[in-house]
């Protein structure tokens, strides 16, 4: 195996390539090409347009495969018929309103929501990174950023800048705060100790895919549940590494004026105090509901608190009121809320913020379903297993290949729910037919979705880094911030690799209701 020292090595050699380029090549062909794709909503109309036309062709070329599970011939079927064109426009309402991604992160956006417009979020993260000892503030810093994703995007914009004032403090450089901040809250988006609004996302586009193949198939939000800890757990150790062996050293001294983060006011500590004390009543009703062998949250049949339990068909509104109530409690003890129009008025601003979310979900829906129809998805499965099985790569090298494919393709898009509304509907049912349950796919792509984050200049929040950072350096650049956060893309790739792969020979479950393989 590759030693730690060769790793790192390699790591400094490839940052020193981008940081020594005086037109960084590389780092301009992504962003001018990615600049040059469209909007997700018009990519998901081209597909759909795509999909319509092929399924004409397909159809008239007789094109189909036979399904190896129940030997029934699939065959191609024409939405440009007049029988085609009457079901697009009669079922495009019950496309929408029937799409498993669109009610479920609605739902958990109700506490997140609440949560970011209270600023718990905001004061949760000063309290925990102003009461750390210096010793353990970089991990401190890297474990808020990764847990801090449960929150949605609000990590991105909160942390960075907190970061940055306190390592200032320490006599370090701001710009190793921001940097660290934004590569374990980006670089980390896969990994967590709480089932979270991303879990949510991902498993309804994962459900769609699988019911391809099988109709029946209910995507559970946790079933991956398993392998994030762990994978939290390791980057957490892997990005302390990077930042004190790469980042600290490489960015050098601060000369520049040191500025103190704000301490928490009175109303503030008291928010949060009612705010822990909410959340730890709402987890021990949760305990008492779910701990007794009769528990009203366990399956009534076999008492199994996985298979078929309320707790698992319930996690999703479990989630948003984890958020809504701790939420609701800083809001009154800080006085954020003062009454219920507050309430109310805060969570229709985050249902505003999901508009574009629910556009993109609208097209999402139709491109799939003409997807199903068509029958193109099933037969480009079968017809894709078949070729894999035929050169033999059907092994941990296919999900690892699967992994890199899923990071090349995040550094032009990064839109997570855009990407795997794309990749899922193809690669869960190819997968499945060669005998891989779709929480071993999904895992694999949410790994590729994450490693490249932290250097991709198509998410929208590098931007606002790069405007963080010239408040601390005026004329740092593009390719300067991108090699300071390449080794932790590096790392967490070739970390979370090994990790799949040890998981995959061990054969462990990747969470509730996540096998590695189908049932046989």
């Amino acid at each position: 195996m590759i030693s730690l020292i060769s790793l790192a090595r390699f790591s400094a050699w490839v940052s020193r390539s981008l940081t020594n380029s005086g037109t960084y090549r590389f780092l301009n062909v992504i962003e001018i090409y990615g600049n040059k794709l469209p909007d997700p909503v018009t990519l998901f109309v081209i597909i759909a347009l795509i999909i319509l036309v092929a399924s004409a062709l397909a159809a008239m070329t007789n094109v189909s495969a036979i399904n190896p599970s129940t030997g029934e011939n699939i065959e191609a079927v024409n939405l440009l018929s007049g029988e085609g064109l009457v079901q697009i426009l009669t079922e495009m309402v019950s496309n929408f309103a029937n799409f498993p991604p669109l009610g479920l992160v609605l739902v958990v956006m109700i506490g997140v929501g609440l949560a970011e417009a209270t600023e718990l979020i905001q004061a949760l993260m000063r309290r925990a990174l102003s009461s750390t000892p210096p010793k353990f503030v970089i991990p401190a810093i890297i474990f808020i950023g990764m847990l801090g994703n449960m929150a949605g995007d609000a990590a991105f914009i909160v942390l960075p800048p907190i970061a940055a004032m306190l390592l200032m403090g320490l006599g370090l450089n701001p710009l190793a705060g921001l940097i660290v901040a934004y590569a374990s809250v980006a670089g980390g988006f896969a990994a967590n100790l709480i089932v979270n609004m991303l879990d949510v996302l991902v498993a309804g586009f994962t459900e769609v895919g699988a019911q391809i193949m099988d109709p029946n198939y209910a995507a559970n939000p946790a079933m991956n549940w398993y392998f994030l800890i762990v994978s939290f757990l390791v980057l957490v150790i892997v990005a302390t590494i990077v930042t004190n062996k790469f980042t600290i050293p490489r960015l050098g001294k601060y000369d520049g004026k040191v500025e103190q983060m704000e301490e928490l006011t009175d109303d503030e500590k008291r928010g949060l105090r009612w705010a822990g004390w909410s959340a730890l009543i709402y987890v021990a009703i949760l305990l008492v509901l779910t701990l007794p062998s009769n528990g009203i949250l366990r399956n009534p049949e076999t008492g199994s608190l996985v298979s078929g339990s309320p707790l698992m068909t319930g996690l999703v509104p479990i989630i948003m009121f984890l958020f809504f109530i701790p939420a609701l409690f800083y809001g009154l003890g800080a006085k954020t809320i003062k009454n219920d129009k507050d309430v109310a008025t805060m969570l229709g601003k985050a249902m505003v913020t999901m508009g574009p979310y629910i556009i993109l979900a609208f097209v999402a829906a139709q491109m799939i379903a003409y997807f199903n129809w068509s029958n193109l998805g099933p037969i480009i499965a079968i017809k894709g297993a078949e070729f894999l099985q035929s050169v033999g790569l059907t092994g941990i090298g296919l999900l690892v290949g699967f992994v890199l494919i899923s990071a090349l393709i995040n550094l032009l898009v990064a839109n997570s729910s855009a990407k795997w509304a794309i990749l899922a509907p193809v690669f869960i049912p190819m997968f499945m037919i060669l005998g891989y349950d779709p929480a071993f796919t999904q895992m694999a792509y949410r790994i590729g979705d994450s490693i490249t984050n932290p250097i991709t200049p198509m998410l929208p929040y590098f931007a606002i880094l790069l405007s963080f950072a010239k408040v601390y350096q005026s004329k740092i650049g593009i390719g300067t911030l991108m090699s300071a956060l390449l080794p932790y893309s590096i790392f967490f790739a070739m970390a979370w690799i090994i990790l799949l792969v040890i998981w995959f020979f061990l054969g462990l479950p990747l969470g509730p209701d996540g096998p590695i393989f189908l049932p046989s």
